[in-house]
C-alpha cells in the first residue's frame, strides 16, 4: 500500500534491473532507488528539519535522514548503488486469477454503488468475458458470445446493464446485463480482419459513436450506437500509404465543438480527423514501426503513444490543432502493449512486453515507479472510475492468465 500523502511529483526513481527468478518461479524484485541529488525548493521548517517524501511504499525521511543514508551508501563493481535503505515498488492490492486464458481488456465500472459493487470486466482469448466483483475479488458471471474467438476489447454501454465486446470473430456485441440477464440483444459484423480495437464516446444519455476499423486498408468507419446508423467513412488519400488502423481514440474537444478522432496508422503516424469535415486536421509520423496504442488527454490536449520500439511518444495539439511530438520517453526494454493516462492527469501507466509496468507522471514524464509482478506480456492496463480518490485502483491483464489490481498515488 501507498502513503496516501505522498506526492507524484516526491516520489522517487526507481532503477530498473533484470528480473530474478526465485524458488516459487516468479521474478525476485530487485528495483532500488538511485539516490541522487535534489535542488531545496522548499522552504525550511522552524526544526531545521524539512520532511521530504521520499518513497512509495509508506516510508518518509527528513532531510537529516537522507543525509545518513546517502552517507551509509556504497559504490559497488557494475555502476548500481545500493543503499541500507533500498526502496521497492508496492505489491498488487490483490490478483484476480481464474479466467484461464491470456487477458486481452479490462474494463472497470465503479459507479452508482447503491445498484451494485464494484465491478471489472475481463475479455480474454478464449472468447469469455469475466465480470468480477471487486468486493468479493471473484467473477460473478461468465458471458460467452464469440464462440470461442479471442475478445480483445469491452466497454460499458449503459453503466453496469449493457456491455459491448469485440472478438476475433469479426463481431461486435451487445449485452444486455440488467436484473441478471446475460444476453446478446445485438451485434455488428465489422469486417476488419485487424486487431484494431474500437473507441466509444457518449454523445448524451442514450446516443453514442462507435469508431471500428473498416473493411479497406486504411479505413475507419464511424457508427451511431445502438442504432448502428452510419455516421462516416474516414480513408486517407491512396498516396498516404498509412496502412491498416491500429487503435482509435474518439474525443470530445473541452469547447463543445463536434467530435474528433485520432487514430494511429502501420506505418507509425498518427492522424487527427474532424468527424463532421470527414478530413484529417493533422498527420505526424511519431514511430518507426506500428503505433499499438494510444491515449489521449482532451483537458490538456495531449496524448502518448507506444510502439514495439523502446521509445512511447508523447505528443500534444497546438491552438491549429496541429500534432507535434514534444518529447519521447526511454524504456529499458521494446515493446509497449498498452497504455493509459489516468482520469485526474496525474500518472500514465504503460503495460510491456517485458512483463513490467511502468508508472510515469503525466505532468513531467517523469519515471515514478517499475512494478514487475507479471511473468510474460502485459496485454493492458486501466483505470478505475471511483468517485472517491483513495479508492482508485489500476488494473493490468497479462498473457500469464492473471489480472493485478494496484493502489498508486491515491492522495487527495
Amino acid at each position: 500500500m501507498l502513503n496516501p500523502d505522498i506526492r507524484v511529483e516526491d516520489a522517487p526513481t526507481l532503477k530498473e534491473t533484470e528480473p530474478k527468478e526465485s524458488g516459487c518461479g516468479e521474478p525476485e524484485r530487485r528495483e532500488v532507488a538511485e539516490p541522487k541529488e535534489e535542488e531545496n525548493t522548499e522552504p525550511e521548517e522552524e526544526g531545521g528539519d524539512r520532511e521530504i517524501r521520499r518513497s512509495i511504499d509508506g516510508r518518509t525521511e527528513t532531510s537529516t535522514e537522507t543525509k545518513e543514508r546517502r552517507d551509509r551508501s556504497r559504490h559497488v563493481p557494475g555502476g548500481a548503488w545500493l543503499t541500507q535503505m533500498a526502496l521497492l515498488p508496492p505489491d498488487p492490492k490483490f490478483i484476480l486469477r481464474g479466467a484461464r486464458a491470456e487477458i486481452n481488456s479490462l474494463q472497470f465500472f465503479c459507479g452508482n454503488q447503491e445498484q451494485g459493487p464494484p465491478i471489472l470486466f475481463s475479455g480474454a482469448s478464449n472468447g469469455l468475458i469475466h465480470v468480477w466483483n471487486l468486493k468479493i475479488r471473484r467473477a460473478d458471471t461468465v458471458l460467452d458470445g464469440h464462440d470461442g474467438k479471442s475478445v480483445y476489447w469491452v466497454q460499458t454501454l449503459r453503466g453496469r446493464e449493457s456491455l459491448l465486446s469485440q472478438g476475433r470473430d469479426l463481431q461486435i456485441c451487445t449485452w444486455d446485463l440488467a436484473e441478471g440477464r446475460n444476453t446478446v440483444t445485438d451485434s455488428l459484423f465489422t469486417e476488419s480482419v485487424g486487431f484494431c480495437k474500437c473507441s466509444l464516446l457518449r454523445m448524451s444519455q442514450d446516443r453514442w459513436l462507435l469508431a471500428v476499423a473498416g473493411r479497406e486498408t486504411s479505413e475507419v468507419q464511424v457508427r451511431e450506437m445502438p442504432s448502428q446508423k452510419l455516421v462516416c467513412t474516414l480513408t486517407p488519400e491512396s498516396e498516404a500509404r498509412m496502412g491498416m488502423p491500429m487503435c482509435l481514440r474518439l474525443w470530445q474537444p473541452p469547447s463543445g465543438s463536434s467530435p474528433l478522432l485520432l487514430v494511429g496508422y502501420e506505418d507509425g503516424s498518427l492522424a487527427l480527423w474532424s468527424i463532421a469535415e470527414k478530413r484529417p486536421l493533422s498527420r505526424l509520423p511519431c514511430h518507426q514501426d506500428p503505433v499499438m496504442c494510444l491515449d489521449f488527454d482532451p483537458e490538456r490536449a495531449r496524448g502518448v503513444s507506444g510502439s514495439s520500439d523502446k521509445a512511447p511518444s508523447a505528443w500534444r495539439l497546438d491552438a491549429q490543432q496541429r500534432l507535434q511530438v514534444y518529447k519521447s520517453l526511454t524504456l529499458t526494454n521494446p515493446g509497449v502493449a498498452d497504455v493509459a493516462i489516468r482520469q485526474d492527469g496525474r500518472i500514465l501507466a504503460t503495460g510491456g512486453w517485458d512483463h513490467r509496468l511502468r508508472i510515469f507522471g503525466w505532468k513531467s514524464l517523469k519515471p515514478l515507479a517499475v512494478l514487475d509482478y507479471h511473468t510474460a506480456t502485459v496485454h493492458c492496463v486501466t483505470f478505475s472510475d471511483h468517485d472517491t480518490p483513495s479508492d482508485r485502483l489500476m488494473a493490468a491483464g497479462s498473457k500469464d492468465q492473471r489480472i493485478s489490481l494496484w493502489s498508486l498515488y491515491n492522495e487527495a
